[in-house]
């Protein structure tokens, strides 16, 4: 009853702390934010259909019993593509799971509802570490509605990056605040939250983790010169190796199996960095949406900064930062310079630094500069009486709204009818396809030249010939379209089993020939012909696989199998969980000692 009575307590000491503080405010403010939603329905932006189909089909392997799924079916019209071993896991996961719990019509929605009140309230604990309460929650309430998250949240649909964006002020947190000695109480407790923090941001978010890495060691450098110690480099050089320890399950398969596909082609014209510089301007109508879309986003990059800048020195005129906290804070001040530098050809060389091109857009850099955005401006806001906390809610009130509306009006995309999830929806489940990513084509395949409608199987005595036919008349990006009539296909065949992971077919075949399945090739399919496992197939410019086999009855049958890679990554990951273990409890039973020697 005791304990009983205590949990009862703290619970509702917890509740008037949180009524207390506003924390409260933060999720009404990312409902504010998300009414876009509402009034316009759903924001079909960039890469809304990539993420859409990645959880349809996270959703389906599930109910298959794969558990960490590999290969989505839908894309290149159903030949399929690896993508979940170069995406990482956990924002397609956490669509799914939401696919579970609601209407696929409400799942985007949530998400952003989820993303942007994370957003708010990690912003809220960095802030809280050097600024009062109220200013502190001033802080995530804004974070919910800063205009790149909004950004990112309706004209990009970059919804795994909206998620990493809400564990950057975490990653700033736990790298910038001071713990005294490797044996200080919360040294453990430090490392290790910094570490699955950065783990996550990887898991969540390849360009985020390139961003992250670069700047915990900003962080670890930049802290041990404002606090005269050498215990940050310490903690981050234990939080970096380990951190990505614990996401090797997922980068040691993405980072091996990039030589079996097109990866470059992430870095086709348009994506490149040189391609992004703040308000840069290319000719030719290929670059004319690139271009408008790089203006919009240079300008929120400007204003982001110019009003962050601003904030910061009446900040400093006025004293509202504390001095005792200068290592907290003078590093998100440092931020917005160098941010600010990334946009300009002035900092090409430090764009060849690893992976940095990898980003693709400079102005990605702007998950990080809203952290000093919204606290400094957050920081600057008189709340210190009750009149000035009246005007200050009328104030932040406003700027949402002023906010929402421009992401209404100028980020919001409306959905075409083949685009509203209610025909993606329609179009998934009758396995039609959808167009496949480029850069996750086999290496020496071209993702254009992939027929719709195939069958499952097509007996042909050519392993290199065309399966689909291009409509002359739509120009050079018409969809090859195969049917019965074109006589491409000797026989056809339907598979008894056709998963994401595992095909079966039963076939009686007139001739010796090759089986071309609906399937584009990859070194992990174990194909086996009557349980043999069959010769090198035949290589195609479509990439999809052709099977030889001979006149009569045979079995084929295909299997996604672990290559040594993806064993390597989940032992590294679990060894690197271990380390962390007993780096944990060395360092607690450490302080503990230390602590009865002293007693």
């Amino acid at each position: 009853m005791g304990i009983l009575h205590n949990l009862k307590a703290q619970t509702a000491s917890l509740r008037r702390a949180a009524f207390h503080e506003g924390i409260l405010l933060i999720p009404l403010a990312a409902l504010i934010a998300s009414l876009p939603r509402v009034l316009r329905g759903i924001s079909c932006g960039h890469d809304f259909e990539f993420h859409l189909i990645s959880w349809f089909e996270t959703h389906r392997a599930w109910s298959q019993g794969i558990l960490y799924p590999h290969w989505a079916q839908s894309p290149n019209w159903g030949a399929g593509e690896p993508r979940f071993v170069f995406y990482p896991p956990l924002s397609w996961m956490l669509g799914a799971v939401l696919g579970y719990l609601m209407k696929w019509g409400w799942v985007s929605a949530t998400y952003i509802f989820l993303c942007l009140t994370a957003t708010g309230l990690t912003t809220r604990v960095l802030a809280r570490s050097f600024l009062p309460a109220a200013n502190a929650t001033l802080a995530g309430v804004l974070a919910t509605a800063a205009p790149y998250a909004l950004f990112a949240a309706y004209e990009r649909a970059a919804f795994s990056e909206l998620a990493a964006a809400a564990m950057i002020p975490l990653l700033l947190l736990y790298a910038l605040r001071k713990a005294g000695r490797l044996f200080d109480g919360r040294a453990a407790p430090l490392a290790a939250l910094l570490t699955l923090t950065f783990a996550a941001i990887w898991l969540t978010n390849a360009p985020a983790g390139v961003m992250a890495s670069y700047l915990l060691a900003f962080a670890a450098i930049a802290a041990v010169f404002f606090q005269r110690s050498w215990m940050p480099v310490l903690r981050a050089a234990i939080a970096g190796p380990i951190g990505l320890g614990l996401a090797a399950l997922y980068l040691i398969p993405a980072a091996w199996e990039q030589r079996w596909i097109a990866i470059n082609q992430v870095l086709d014209i348009g994506m490149r960095v040189q391609d992004s510089w703040l308000f840069a301007r290319h000719g030719g109508p290929d670059m004319e949406l690139h271009d408008q879309i790089l203006r919009l986003v240079s300008t929120i990059l400007v204003f982001t900064a110019a009003v962050a800048l601003a904030a910061l020195a009446l900040c400093l005129k006025s004293r509202k930062l504390p001095a005792a906290n200068r290592s907290l804070w003078m590093p998100l001040a440092l931020l917005i310079p160098i941010v600010v530098l990334l946009q300009f050809p002035v900092s090409a060389l430090l764009w060849h630094l690893p992976k940095m091109q990898f980003l693709q857009f400079p102005w990605r850099w702007l998950i990080v500069l809203d952290v000093p955005f919204v606290i400094f401006l957050a920081a600057v806001t008189p709340l210190a009486s009750r009149r000035a906390r009246i005007w200050s809610a009328i104030g932040c009130t406003a700027v949402i709204l002023i906010s929402t509306a421009v992401a209404s009006t100028f980020f919001h995309q409306l959905c075409d009818d083949e685009d509203d999830v209610a025909n993606q929806v329609s179009v998934f489940r009758a396995g039609t396809g959808v167009d496949g990513i480029d850069e996750y084509a086999a290496v020496g395949s071209d993702n254009t030249l992939v027929s719709s409608d195939l069958p499952d199987a097509c007996l042909v005595t050519d392993p290199t010939r065309d399966l689909g036919e291009s409509d002359s008349t739509a120009g050079a990006a018409s969809v090859p379209d195969w049917y019965p009539e074109q006589g491409s296909c000797d026989q056809t065949f339907t598979a008894r089993l056709w998963q994401n992971e595992h095909k079966l077919l039963q076939i009686d075949s007139d001739h010796d020939g090759f089986i071309v399945l609906r399937l584009r090739r990859y070194p992990a399919w174990l194909i086996t012909v009557n349980g043999q496992p069959t010769e090198t197939p035949a290589a195609r410019e479509d990439g999809l696989i052709a099977v030889p086999v001979h006149a009569g009855s045979s079995t084929i049958e295909v299997r996604w199998t672990t290559t040594p890679d993806v064993v390597w990554g989940r032992w590294v990951s679990f060894a690197a969980l271990l380390v962390l273990i007993a780096l944990w409890v060395t360092l607690w039973f450490a302080e503990r000692r230390r602590s009865h020697q002293t007693a």
